[in-house]
């Protein structure tokens, strides 16, 4: 079912639509959540430590992935607000030719480079195998992570945020169950938890595959709707591969910091494995949130409704803005106690690390929300490019704490950079929106 955002409350239509979207967004962040919950209790500390080392390439590699997807998405959501559904049409077939080809060239490209990145990033000789063992698995398994956000993608720009949240349910019960059945019964180790996760991120990309073309008669495409259009994949690029490149730029400071973590010896790796996975559990309403106005704001510039895309935005921020006050409260009071779902209680200092590094990000969340919801709204609106610049800020904050304060400081530094990244990408994202749409207004008036 399709649903129009140009017409009726922004906050309304923001929760209607967010909604489902957080709570897919939960549940995807549960395929990793559960890995490592299985992994640190069955496995142990060292192969804690082998997933953990491998978050911030796996934000980089699947970020490029997922920020791509969302692009390749926009006109899609842009010419179904402005009711022209034959180049809608048209759109999503080159999204998927676009995709297929990305896909593959990704999966190449990481698969030959895995180990050379796990040494560039020191990670110790210990953890080496067990991360590599599941990165390897995980980058064979690219394809599918286009398949379903390509796919998902396309049903939420046509208003329609439930149904991908039903197949996300179902793959992760799934992926529970491949999760317990391939480390604990097949004795395949961090490897058979990656095995898990592509098989259940396979099985919910098929279902939306399979969803689209059962359901929506408004994506029945002529002979000449499927026709390779290179105008087409032309905007298509320039409009996603932006916001993947953003998404890396982010992550390629998440890797410098990494590499940082990892001289500082295990203990710390633990310790912020464990934390950087509650923190990213803490963070999925704001994907939510964002996806929502991005998609609104998608709608409506393609109405050429304007005045209603501030609108949006402002719904968004106040719904992300009081969660930030929430989540902020829980992870500065009980950070440590929800830790223990990862780490043996017995790891006292591993227990006190990740409580200060939660301590000290609670207090700033409300910075998330803001470059959260700036950002989307941005690329939702066809700017993807200007975007890059709040990621590059990001990348040069995380520089700067990685090489020169980290070392220095040590560990108290670790738990100030996401902060430091998060403001000075917050300053960029306010003066670029306020560009932004001057140009807009300026265009439609």
């Amino acid at each position: 079912m399709t649903r129009d955002m140009t017409n009726g409350s922004p906050m309304k239509l923001i929760l209607q639509f967010s909604v489902p979207l957080l709570f897919g967004n939960i549940f995807q962040q549960m395929y990793n959540l559960v890995d490592t919950i299985i992994v640190g209790r069955a496995l142990g500390l060292n192969a804690l430590s082998s997933v953990g080392a491998t978050a911030s390439i796996i934000f980089l590699i699947i970020g490029f992935c997922l920020g791509t997807c969302s692009g390749i998405v926009i006109p899609v959501a842009q010419q179904f607000g402005a009711q022209k559904y034959s180049q809608m049409r048209s759109y999503v077939m080159n999204a998927a030719y676009l995709a297929l080809f990305l896909a593959i060239s990704v999966t190449v490209l990481t698969v030959l480079c895995c180990r050379p990145i796990l040494m560039a990033m020191r990670t110790p000789e210990d953890i080496f195998q067990g991360a590599y063992d599941y990165l390897i698995v995980i980058f064979y398994g690219i394809p599918f992570t286009f398949l379903y956000n390509v796919t998902s993608g396309v049903i939420r720009a046509l208003g329609d945020s439930k149904t991908p949240f039903y197949f996300l349910v179902l793959s992760t019960i799934l992926n529970v169950g491949l999760d317990l059945a391939f480390i604990l019964y097949f004795h395949l180790g961090v490897a058979g938890a990656a095995y898990a996760t592509v098989t259940a991120q396979a099985v919910s990309g098929i279902l939306c595959l399979w969803y689209m073309k059962k359901k929506f008669d408004i994506l029945i495409c002529s002979r000449e709707e499927i026709r390779l259009d290179f105008k087409k994949i032309r905007t298509l690029f320039t409009m996603g591969v932006p916001m993947g490149l953003q998404y890396s730029i982010t992550a390629v400071g998440s890797i410098m910091m990494q590499s940082a973590v990892n001289s500082l010896g295990t203990i710390y790796v633990s310790a912020c494995t464990a934390a950087t996975k509650i923190k990213q559990f803490a963070m999925c309403p704001y994907d939510a949130f964002a996806t929502a106005s991005s998609t609104f704001g998608s709608q409506n510039l393609g109405a050429k409704k304007i005045d209603r895309i501030g609108k949006g935005l402002q719904s968004s921020l106040f719904i992300s803005i009081c969660y930030s006050i929430v989540i902020g409260f829980v992870l500065v009071f009980f950070g440590s106690k929800i830790a223990l779902i990862f780490v043996d209680a017995s790891e006292t200092k591993v227990l006190e690390y990740v409580q200060l590094l939660l301590t000290c990000s609670g207090f700033f969340f409300v910075f998330l929300a803001l470059l959260n919801n700036i950002r989307m709204t941005i690329q939702g609106l066809g700017y993807s490019g200007l975007s890059m610049i709040a990621g590059a800020s990001e990348l040069i904050a995380r520089a700067v704490m990685s090489l020169f304060v980290i070392p220095r400081v040590g560990y108290l530094a670790v738990c100030f950079t996401d902060q430091t990244a998060w403001i000075a990408a917050t300053i960029c994202v306010v003066i670029l929106y306020h560009h932004v749409m001057k140009n807009i207004r300026a265009r439609y008036r």
